[in-house]
């Protein structure tokens, strides 16, 4: 929409598919109208020929998933999977834009695989690795993109960012602020953000506990609270889902474990979170007097928010189990999300 070309390569045909004859496999508002906008003007194409997308791009941008694995660390074996691919293929000079939240050291390593894979074919290629987390909330990913509180760049080389720069361009009729910096800050910036969200977050948790406690209007609490500009009315909400919090607070421990750190109010918000979809439960089987064997209950919303399909990690999904396991009958509704 800010008029350059832009050529999508994804491993899932289906998916090529259906962005071919116009269908977006995703719900998120607004962006049937930029979507069909484009397709319109013939700016964009989709393909599951990777290669050929690669050879032909200046600027690569990696927005491949990291989700967590079992001991809490990123999974990045899709992004190496990507580097090893433009490695192979790589025939000029390119920018590789690392868009995805990765753990600090990222992108040194994607660039060492490329340089292996370019060794591999006896090829010297000059390219370079940026660092450009996205800040996108899922419901508003569209507005926020249109109108950022703040772009990262990650980089080394300041003519690299001057090129970051000029995509964006169009953005800064907003006056919106560049933070150019080396690509390990940028990448823990990313993680930095999602961590004190998450324990804003937290906090307020506690605060509905023991509103409920003590008889306190948590509503006035916390539209009180949200009057204190130090404070801000945003996250100011009991529970957290999604990919985005549970991963990066995961991630975010192992990599302070791995440098022989804590981060202990990261890892009490992350308890926080999961002792209060677990609160719930207990609500719900105190209201039947701890007996909800055979019960029909009701569930409205599985989606971990508002205007969105994601249903990962929803705070529905541990209600939902726990009270199956406990006898009771689920009828769920959601208007867009279904697990």
């Amino acid at each position: 929409d800010f008029g350059f070309h832009i050529s999508c390569a994804d491993m899932d045909p289906e998916k090529i598919r259906s962005l071919n004859m116009g269908e977006i496999p995703v719900y998120e508002p607004g962006l049937e109208v930029v979507f069909d906008r484009v397709r319109n003007l013939e700016r964009t194409d989709f393909s599951c020929k990777i290669e050929a997308v690669i050879r032909n791009s200046n600027v690569i941008f990696m927005c491949k998933e990291t989700p967590s694995l079992s001991d809490g660390s990123a999974d990045l074996s899709a992004v190496w999977q990507v580097a090893a691919s433009i490695g192979r293929v790589m025939e000029d000079h390119k920018i590789i834009v690392e868009n995805s939240t990765v753990p600090v050291g990222t992108s040194r390593k994607i660039a060492s695989i490329i340089e292996e894979e370019l060794s591999k074919r006896a090829l010297i290629h000059t390219f370079d690795v940026v660092s450009n987390p996205e800040f996108l909330r899922e419901g508003k990913a569209l507005y926020d993109f249109t109108h950022p509180d703040r772009i990262v760049i990650g980089s080394d080389h300041p003519e690299t960012s001057q090129i970051m720069k000029r995509i964006y361009n169009p953005l800064k009729l907003n006056e919106i602020p560049f933070v150019i910096t080396n690509p390990e800050t940028a990448e823990l910036i990313k993680y930095a953000y999602s961590g004190f969200l998450a324990t804003k977050i937290a906090f307020i948790n506690e605060m509905a506990n023991l509103c409920e406690a003590v008889g306190a209007d948590f509503h006035q609490l916390v539209k009180t609270m949200g009057m204190d500009g130090r404070i801000s009315s945003e996250f100011l909400h009991p529970g957290y889902g999604g990919s985005r919090f549970p991963r990066d607070t995961r991630t975010l421990t192992c990599m302070a474990r791995d440098n022989d750190l804590e981060v202990s109010i990261v890892e009490s918000a992350i308890l926080a979170n999961d002792n209060q979809k677990l609160r719930m439960v207990y609500k719900i089987t105190e209201a039947f007097e701890g007996y909800i064997d055979g019960k029909i209950i009701a569930i409205l919303g599985l989606s971990f928010k508002a205007e969105t399909v994601d249903v990962r990690e929803s705070p529905s999904l541990t209600i939902i189990s726990n009270l199956i396991n406990a006898g009771a009958n689920i009828r769920a509704y959601d208007p867009k999300g279904v697990p």
